[in-house]
């Protein structure tokens, strides 16, 4: 039997300004080194951090902004089998509620830059955002009102990535 892959658990943080940009980091550091990614990492288990606060932590430390909890709308919940077949993550993707300011600026994990949602098309994503994680984003927006919820597990074993949606609820 092959030893069993790690369990990560990570948040991910959806900033847009008042454009409606979103808010990337082109990565020059694994995972996803090379692609673009939303402001996001992994919750310290060591001090018991809520995904919340996660989600309050990393933005701060890669945008350098703080934003309230109460403008942090847990959006969705990824689990990902076997992503790059390095570990399993448990992903908690927060929407900020309102726009915000960050300046595009370099950071060790790579470069800050907005982008029009329409841009994601051409953007370099990891395959299971692409497929997945953003067109569950899109539909669960929520075009100013408070957006929705979804689940969804992405098994990324095998050629092809295959999902399930295991809850989804429209934006308020």
């Amino acid at each position: 039997m092959p030893e069993p892959l790690p369990y990560r658990l990570a948040c991910l943080c959806d900033l847009r300004d008042a454009e409606g940009r979103i808010l990337f980091i082109h990565r020059e550091r694994s995972p996803n080194k090379g692609l673009c990614s939303p402001i996001g990492g992994k919750l310290d288990m060591h001090t018991g951090e809520s995904p919340a606060q996660c989600a309050q932590r990393e933005i701060m430390e890669e945008a350098g902004i703080e934003v309230p909890i109460d403008r942090l709308h847990l959006g969705g919940l990824i689990a990902e089998t076997a992503f790059e077949g390095a570990g399993h993550w448990l992903l908690f993707y927060y929407r900020v509620l309102g726009p915000v300011e960050v300046p595009e600026k370099t950071i060790p994990e790579g470069r800050l830059a907005w982008h029009r949602p329409e841009e994601l098309e051409t953007l370099p994503l990891p395959d299971s955002d692409r497929q997945v994680i953003w067109p569950m984003i899109r539909r669960h927006d929520g075009g100013g009102k408070r957006p929705g919820f979804f689940a969804v597990h992405i098994d990324c074993r095998g050629e092809a990535l295959t999902w399930t949606v295991e809850e989804s609820f429209p934006p308020a």
